[in-house]
């Protein structure tokens, strides 16, 4: 099957077209190795399986195996006519939208970047903020689209403008201060509503976005005094002293405890002295 799949890949794509294809398998062999073995290692199945980051990795992995089973389903029962193209066509859509989840490998860089998982704490603990900025340009936007559209309808401008709904597309880019410039306010009314919008918008943004700020700050704190943590268990697990029975001495002397054997030493040197102390007198 798979030698099949490959002559198909040969024959309609070019030669780079076939690299990519073989860069892909050997990634994506490497990734369900290292899946496999963290699944069978996990105590909990489900919580391993309900993880965020492993459930990325299953998106991530799985259209690889479902394009190989539906290119080798597709070249076996490829039939001339109208209902098989149109099969065809349907599961080539379905291809390109597997296919796409590609870029879901770069999530994976989040369990070994700092700066990601910085960046997914910061997004759950500031869900309120996020919230908060959507309604201020939510209410913006209802204000000031109908104020340019009434602006350059009532001045004869040129109609850029045609609907208040299609006004909400600039209300946004200006309260952004992106700026695309497809659309823009030629009298002068529509120029100061245009300034008001954008002072607004910075405004309404930097209320949510400071608080955002001081918790990616914060977040990112945790996170490296946990590296910082983690490290150093390592490290104290690593320089532990591990004795053996190779260490112990032939005669016993390591089935007594320190303190008792210092004892026995103390007592014996004492009863030396305490013999040899008349002898050293007399002489």
């Amino acid at each position: 099957m798979f030698q099949k799949i490959l002559h198909g890949i040969i024959g309609e794509c070019s030669q780079k077209c076939y690299d990519i294809f073989v860069l892909e398998t050997v990634c994506v062999a490497w990734f369900s190795l290292e899946f496999f073995l963290r699944f069978i290692q996990a105590e909990s199945k489900c919580m391993f399986l309900r993880t965020p980051l492993n459930i990325i990795d299953v998106m991530a992995i799985l259209p690889y195996y479902v394009t190989l089973i539906v290119d080798a389903a597709s070249t076996e029962n490829k039939k001339p006519g109208g209902a098989g193209n149109k099969y065809l066509e349907k599961v080539g859509l379905v291809l390109r939208v597997l296919r796409a989840l590609r870029i879901l490998y770069v999530m994976r860089l989040a369990r070994h970047s700092l700066g990601l998982q910085t960046l997914g704490l910061t997004v759950r603990r500031c869900t309120r903020e996020f919230g908060l900025l959507l309604l201020f340009l939510c209410v913006a936007m209802a204000l000031f689209s109908p104020l340019v559209y009434l602006a350059e309808s009532e001045m004869g401008a040129k109609q850029e403008f045609t609907s208040i709904p299609g006004s909400y597309w600039w209300a946004v880019i200006s309260m952004t201060t992106v700026g695309y410039g497809d659309m823009v306010p030629r009298s002068i009314p529509g120029q100061v509503v245009a300034l008001s919008s954008i002072l607004s918008g910075i405004l309404l943004m930097a209320f949510p976005v400071t608080s955002i700020f001081h918790t990616f700050s914060r977040s990112y704190t945790e996170l490296k005094e946990q590296q910082l943590r983690a490290s150093r268990q390592m490290h104290r697990l690593e320089g532990r002293p591990q004795f053996s029975e190779s260490d112990s001495s032939p005669e016993g002397e390591s089935m007594f405890p320190p303190g008792l054997a210092e004892q026995q030493s103390t007592q014996r040197s004492a009863e030396h002295r305490n013999t040899c102390g008349p002898e050293a007198s007399r002489h």
